[in-house]
């Protein structure tokens, strides 16, 4: 059997620092390019409007059909991975999704730009959610908080960052909607060429797999075979068990529940937030697009503090995690869950023209800050929670995310013209209320509730059994 000698170069555990950082930074990038695409689509709507002759309501529901892409694609092409190998992926879908840039650019009528962003979500989804697989890849457990933060950092600002520059192409008459589209196929074009010339392969039982053929091939003797050859399940079978684990762990781990409805709603109010603080700004302060779109910086702004809180997060969780174990990661979203309704309610009550607009900016960042913490906790607390099933909960929870995503812009807007934006946001401002127990119960009795799954206890069961080996 073929496997990796002790501190094995080939070995992607045991790759130089540089190496590392220089394959998470890559990763990342196509995180940060999916999401700035994902949310600056909002800020061309006039002009897509008056050249494709559509409603708002149309060009929103291509806003929707990104996330509808983003969030059921991978539960297929997740199991991709171990046929062909993270960085063929990454080459594919990267290329992939240059190519739905560069349609929607080109698109002849709205009912072309709806497909593309269907194509955009789900080709953009599969490169995006290999990046936390590929930092486990390389990074040691208690080495992950950085690059996974940092992850977090890049998919969260991108939501804003995008906004920001689309708001200042938007405002030029010689630009608009489908320039804000070949810029981010330019980006993602000069990104693929990344790929190609920095990226590798980080999946061990590939790199095995392809070790053992090679061997097999240079001595013609067939023993040698990789551990993965062995135990080898067909695409399709691979295919199934993708596609039903996120399901039946949502079905079935109050977990997995509370945290995808959480994410979710928060996710939901995200994307509600692209789709209306444009018109809001613009009905209120008298904001022009370029200027709307220098809003969206609070989002950004809220990333960096979220960024850096979970900086003292993290030590916090390497304090005190031999007492609370996976519990040790909710000390700051027990925090968080109270900055979302907080931001929510002062962004709904102080957006007013006698009030000055950066009171309502504060509230965006607020919101956003608690936001960032919550986005950055549900990877790490359901891995550390799942093991082995951790990519199946997490992809669980993606889907509820990206869902709630493309259902909330579909909706607010006639919400917002029937309540008022104030008494809309404060609906949402108390929903978040009512979900801030969440981190609080599990906080302090999440082990017990872990307990009772029989997912959970078995892996709880695991964990006992590695510690009295250990001891």
């Amino acid at each position: 059997q073929v496997i990796f000698e002790d501190n094995d170069i080939r070995d992607p555990m045991n790759f130089s620092y540089k190496k590392k950082w220089t394959i998470t930074l890559v990763a990342c990038a196509f995180t940060g390019i999916v999401a700035a695409a994902a949310a600056s689509f909002s800020m061309g709507y006039q002009s897509m409007m008056q050249e494709l002759n559509c409603t708002q309501f149309q060009a929103t529901i291509g806003l929707s059909m990104w996330s509808i892409g983003f969030g059921m694609v991978p539960l297929i092409t997740s199991s991709f991975t171990e046929e062909f190998g993270r960085l063929n992926i990454y080459i594919v879908s990267s290329f992939a999704f240059m190519l739905t840039e560069i349609m929607i650019a080109l698109s002849p009528n709205i009912q072309t730009v709806i497909l593309g962003r269907l194509l955009g979500g789900a080709f953009g989804s599969t490169g995006a959610t290999l990046v936390g697989g590929s930092v486990a890849d390389v990074w040691k457990p208690h080495e992950r908080g950085r690059p996974m933060a940092f992850f977090a950092l890049v998919a969260v600002a991108g939501t804003g960052l995008g906004p920001l520059i689309a708001g200042v192409i938007e405002a030029s008459p010689r630009l608009g909607w489908r320039w804000i589209q070949w810029i981010h196929a330019i980006f993602t074009g000069a990104y693929f060429i990344f790929v190609v010339l920095l990226m590798k392969e980080t999946r061990a039982t590939i790199v095995l797999t392809r070790l053992a053929r090679k061997k097999r091939k240079e001595t013609g003797d067939c023993r040698y075979q990789a551990k993965a050859e062995i135990e080898k399940q067909s695409l399709i079978t691979l295919i199934k068990i993708s596609c039903t684990r996120p399901i039946y762990l949502l079905l079935t781990e109050p977990v997995v529940q509370s945290f995808s409805l959480w994410i979710g709603f928060t996710w939901g109010v995200v994307y509600a937030l692209v789709e209306s603080v444009s018109a809001e700004f613009q009905a209120i302060y008298g904001f022009d697009v370029q200027n709307t779109g220098f809003v969206f910086s609070t989002l950004v702004f809220g990333s960096f503090i979220g960024y850096f809180a979970n900086i003292y997060q993290e030590k916090l969780y390497q304090k005190h995690y031999p007492r609370k174990r996976q519990e040790a990661r909710l000390y700051l979203p027990c925090v968080a869950a109270t900055l979302i309704p907080i931001g929510i309610f002062i962004y709904a009550w102080t957006a007013r023209p006698e009030i000055h607009w950066i009171v309502p900016a504060i509230g965006l960042t607020i919101f956003m800050s608690g936001g960032f913490v919550i986005y950055m906790v549900v990877f790490l607390y359901l891995a550390d929670c799942y093991g082995i099933y951790a990519s199946s909960a997490i992809a669980g929870q993606s889907m509820c995310r990206n869902l709630a995503a493309s259902i909330f812009p579909l909706f607010t807007t006639q919400m917002f013209a029937r309540l008022t934006y104030q008494w809309g946001l404060t609906l949402f401002g108390c929903i978040g209320a009512a979900l801030v127990p969440i981190p609080w119960v599990l906080f302090f009795y999440g082990s017990r509730i872990r307990a009772r799954s029989k997912v959970s206890r078995k892996i709880l069961e695991e964990e006992e059994l590695q510690d009295n080996m250990e001891k």
